[in-house]
């Protein structure tokens, strides 16, 4: 299963696309087979044949040093990580919660996307997922956690980072519940208790997720994808049909806070974009030398939705990652300058992950293994699309508005450049700057969310 993950990284479950390699052989069901040493040797044969980037891992580090299969893996890939190459993209997760997420968005959690501002020790929600508790008590963008479980967020920024945050706000287990002290955009301040529970992510949200803006005379299709999830592509066609059925050709697509998913849903994504181009090349897979049999042409595949954008405003940040900047990056050649980056510069991963699982341990390996171009073979990004975009224009991210909202800083902007109307190049020096504030994510990721969640709790 080819996934482009991201912000970085995670994987599949929606399928391969064309010819994706076939997982080796799983033992027979035995604790044996399950014990850490087995699960490490099958690790580092998976690496071994599979990983990217052959001459930058260690295949020497000893197992016997490392007390889980995910150190062990890090040690293995150590190389690949100094040179930029794996920030934590290869790693071990569950077959049965990656399918779950990747098939039906489902996840564990409050229900937030959260960020926060080291300067003054400050903690925001940036987002709010429909059908979980948070939104249901009325906690949306722009809210401020004051207190979790009774303690201070700024005495635990200050005394313990995010690390204390990550601690207070606890495990993703549902059944899990927390007090917390808020203050509304309002200023209105209140304690609420949050549970968490078990829900599915809306890939594209039913109340600001997509709409056509009226700029003037002019109409401009807006669409909010949070992640490359399966969910999406129904989503994406209902928008792009009334898009089409407007006479839209100008878009803003955010993707600010989507850290990517499957590379089956981003080739989706773009097919919409892709009127008379049936056929031309999309994206450009490329395996190492000795896997060369799996690379493959993507081709456009122009579906009844589908339009000819005449220009596209790309709203992203260091949150924006993977199948996000396969997409942005894939337009390129197609947009030429009609196209530009909005806000700050992205993630930089322009490389993607196979899945390799060991049923018997419900164990899947997500190993980079692809690189990820375009049509002019254009890749390499690891520092961001910034830098390759022929415009980009600096914005910040306004959680004073609603996503969608044209009053929105980085919809504003994006307007402006479809207008016409100048703006300020983007700086390729920082990547992970939201307005100011940085999401709020793991140094190490651990799990698919963590990766192409960034900030969901």
């Amino acid at each position: 299963m080819l996934t482009a993950c991201g912000g970085g990284g995670g994987g599949g479950g929606g399928g391969p696309i064309g010819g994706a390699p076939t997982p080796s052989p799983s033992p027979s069901p035995t604790s044996a087979a399950c014990s850490l040493s087995t699960r490490q040797a099958w690790v580092r044969n998976q690496l071994n044949e599979w990983y990217l980037f052959p001459t930058l891992m260690n295949l020497n580090a000893n197992p016997g040093s490392y007390g889980t299969v995910q150190d062990y893996i890090d040690a293995i890939v150590a190389p690949a990580r100094a040179q930029n190459r794996d920030r934590y993209f290869t790693y071990i997760t569950s077959i049965a919660e990656e399918n779950a997420y990747y098939e039906q968005g489902e996840t564990a959690g409050f229900g937030i996307r959260l960020s926060y501002d080291s300067s003054s020790n400050r903690v925001f929600v940036i987002e709010a997922f429909e059908g979980a508790p948070a939104l249901a008590a009325g906690i949306d963008r722009g809210t401020e956690l004051i207190q979790i479980g009774g303690q201070s967020v700024s005495s635990l920024m200050a005394s313990g980072g995010i690390n204390a945050v990550f601690t207070a706000l606890g495990p993703d287990t549902a059944g899990l519940s927390r007090q917390f002290v808020i203050r509304q955009l309002s200023g209105v301040q209140q304690t609420v208790t949050l549970t968490k529970t078990v829900f599915d992510i809306d890939p594209v949200s039913n109340r600001f997720g997509a709409k056509v803006i009226l700029d003037g005379a002019k109409k401009v299709g807006y669409i909010n994808l949070r992640t490359f999830i399966d969910p999406a592509e129904p989503d994406l066609q209902t928008a792009f049909a009334d898009f089409k059925a407007q006479g839209v050709t100008e878009l803003i697509i955010d993707l600010r806070y989507n850290g990517g998913g499957l590379i089956s849903v981003a080739a989706f994504f773009a097919d919409l974009m892709a009127e008379g181009r049936n056929g031309q090349v999309s994206t450009y897979i490329t395996f190492r030398d000795s896997k060369s049999a799996e690379n493959e042409a993507i081709p456009f595949q122009t579906r009844p939705q589908s339009i000819a954008p005449t220009r596209v405003a790309f709203i992203g940040t260091g949150g924006t990652a993977s199948a996000s900047e396969m997409l942005i990056n894939g337009m390129q050649p197609f947009l030429g300058s009609n196209m530009a980056l909005v806000g700050s510069n992205t993630y930089g991963k322009p490389v993607g992950q196979i899945a390799l699982d060991q049923p018997a341990c419900d164990d899947r390996l997500r190993s980079i293994s692809f690189k990820v171009e375009n049509a002019n073979h254009l890749g390499e990004y690891y520092s961001g699309l910034a830098t390759t975009v022929p415009n980009t224009c600096r914005a910040q991210d306004d959680i004073t508005h609603q996503l969608g909202d044209v009053n929105e800083g980085m919809v504003k902007v994006a307007l402006d450049f479809l207008a016409g109307r100048s703006c300020t190049a983007i700086s390729a020096i920082s990547t992970q700057a939201v307005g100011g504030r940085q999401l709020l994510r793991p140094d190490r990721p651990r799990k698919t969310t963590d990766l192409e969640l960034p900030g969901a709790f």
